[in-house]
């Protein structure tokens, strides 16, 4: 089977944007049946007719919107390749994060914040899997991951940590009455993340107390430890900054006993000849105020 023509597409993709074909065939320098003729190339190629003529208009079909929407894309990245080679800023190529499914969301906004709301930033967030983010990473589809896994040495990744947040214990006022760590853990409910760091670290905690805890729910999202601590069921042993919203208005406490546990947060990259032109400034600012 003989490859798509991708000059085929490129009429396509005119005529399809312009809606008539003597508007297009004027503004590419054709005649009207040349690129008539390129029209119905593509349309042998494809197995599908693309445009139905409707009066003096030409309406795409079904499969015409499909191939419109492929195009589209297309040409898009290949704006962003040239765009991005010859460092103009005439394109945006926007910046690929990609974040562990599991992170704070809160971290995820703190990280972002220097390229929120700016008109010649655009962002395109992905979640997933640290084997998935990485593979993505490594193919160039991501310009960075944020993970509090930090990939395996070797290859060409390089993990910025970009804070260390305490790992404390949060709920309502109404479980804070306890006058010691030993005694909370104890008599309170917990909310416990799966985060391999956090709880082996957690698990080393209450067998040195000697403390079997009511735990009353396990759970592998931190978004998800958020909300069954807002609703009280217990209390949640998370980073600081997983409840930074509910504790800045009161609705959460944190409970005044220490841990010993912190848990680091990472932008991973990899080494690239043309990096994201804003990368490197958001991981710097990052750096600057981690804590």
């Amino acid at each position: 089977m003989d490859n798509l023509n991708y000059h085929h597409l490129r009429y396509f993709h005119a005529v399809a944007h312009d809606g008539n074909l003597t508007r297009t065939a004027e503004r590419v320098n054709l005649s009207q049946s040349a690129l008539s003729i390129q029209i119905k190339q593509l349309e042998a190629r494809l197995g599908h007719a693309l445009f139905d003529r409707v009066g003096r208009r030409l309406e795409l079909t079904e499969v015409g919107r499909i191939v419109l929407d492929h195009a589209d894309r297309i040409f898009g990245t290949g704006a962003e390749l040239l765009a991005t080679l010859a460092s103009s800023g005439d394109v945006k190529t926007p910046l690929r994060v990609g974040a562990l499914s599991t992170l704070s969301r809160n971290f995820q906004l703190r990280f972002l914040e220097p390229v929120l709301g700016r008109g010649d930033v655009d962002l395109v967030l992905k979640s997933g899997s640290a084997r998935v983010l990485f593979e993505a990473l490594t193919s160039l589809a991501l310009d960075v991951v944020l993970t509090t896994e930090p990939p395996q040495a070797g290859g060409d990744f390089t993990a910025h940590r970009i804070a260390e947040q305490t790992v404390a214990l949060h709920g309502v006022s109404a479980r804070m009455h306890h006058g010691s760590l030993k005694e909370i853990l104890k008599n309170e409910p917990l909310i416990v993340p799966t985060d391999n760091a956090i709880r082996v670290a957690f698990d080393s905690l209450v067998a040195r107390l000697g403390v079997s805890p009511r735990i009353v729910a396990d759970v592998d999202d931190m978004a998800m430890v958020r909300l069954l601590a807002r609703a009280d069921t217990g209390l949640a042993v998370a980073p600081t900054v997983v409840l930074a919203d509910e504790i800045a208005s009161g609705r959460l406490r944190t409970a005044p006993f220490d841990l010993n546990i912190s848990e680091s947060f990472f932008a991973v990259t990899v080494r690239r000849s043309f990096p994201h032109p804003e990368l490197e400034r958001l991981i710097g600012v990052n750096l600057g105020g981690s804590g």
